[in-house]
């Protein structure tokens, strides 16, 4: 559901009394880390193969999987022994036979999903949009610098004061480890995905215009901008959701260490993909 569409789809399910009864209360709230590091992947994947990078855009879907797999269990050993979990509002429900009846019409039942389904999609819209405008903002404002840098600020979409790049560049060393990055503006992609991944995929056509990404760099962004897809504007808001704010900081601490393997993963499976002559 997050693949083709976006993190908070996973709380439709959350929400649902027969889907929780197969989850013990940990598994359950770990599936906000789950359900994250697939979000919007398929737009992902369709844009990065709209470039000529179909293989490239798949080995990043396999570093978000193993990204994905990471913050789940490294999310459940976090919070396996917090006593909130089982004084929360959410514990584990009775199992109960999953139907599809329900009483009126075909056509009925079929607007009553509709419209059931459309107040809930406007509810979550409404809870998360708080934590998409700030955060994102925030990133920008300390992501880009003048849209031209001869002119100065100009009062342009997207212009802030350039404070993270600055500092990427004093560690660059880590980034090109891990990633593989061979120049300092492409830390521009993971840190504006935290925000939203589709604010950063409008970077990319401008990275691709300046000759600084290759097939490399579209397996790296592909698996840390779906493992990542803007989690730090929705992961406090899913988990409100779900009535366990409290434990979004670990939450977000299992996300970041997983989005971090997903690009690790990705570049390296690359580097061994290019030496065996496949790609």
């Amino acid at each position: 559901m997050t693949f083709f569409s976006d993190n908070p789809a996973i709380i439709s399910l959350s929400n649902d009394k027969n889907f929780r009864s197969y989850f013990k209360t940990h598994e359950l709230v770990s599936l906000t880390n789950f359900g994250t590091a697939f979000g919007m992947g398929l737009i992902v994947i369709t844009f990065m193969t709209g470039f000529g990078y179909f293989n490239a855009a798949m080995i990043g879907l396999a570093g978000a999987l193993a990204g994905a797999v990471v913050s789940t269990r490294l999310m459940q050993r976090l919070i396996k022994n917090e006593a909130v979990l089982d004084d929360g509002v959410m514990v584990k429900e009775t199992h109960e036979n999953i139907s599809f009846r329900s009483e009126g019409s075909t056509f009925l039942r079929f607007l009553n999903a509709i419209l059931d389904g459309g107040k809930q999609g406007v509810n979550l819209g409404l809870a998360i949009i708080p934590g998409v405008l700030i955060i994102s903002t925030m990133i920008m404002i300390v992501t880009f610098g003048p849209k031209e840098a001869a002119e100065g600020y100009q009062g342009l979409a997207y212009e802030g004061v350039p404070v993270l790049s600055e500092i990427a560049g004093y560690i660059w060393w880590l980034f090109e480890g891990l990633f593989g990055f061979k120049n300092p503006e492409l830390i521009a992609f993971p840190i504006t995905s935290l925000g939203a991944v589709g604010a950063a995929l409008s970077l990319v056509k401008a990275f691709i215009a300046e000759g600084y990404i290759g097939s490399n760099e579209i397996a790296v962004f592909t698996a840390m901008g779906m493992c990542w897809s803007g989690y730090l504007s929705t992961h406090t808001a899913m988990l409100d959701t779900l009535n366990f704010r409290t434990l979004t900081s670990k939450a977000l601490l299992a996300h970041t260490i997983g989005g971090i393997v997903a690009g690790s993963f990705a570049h390296y499976l690359h580097v061994l993909i290019v030496m065996t002559g496949v790609l």
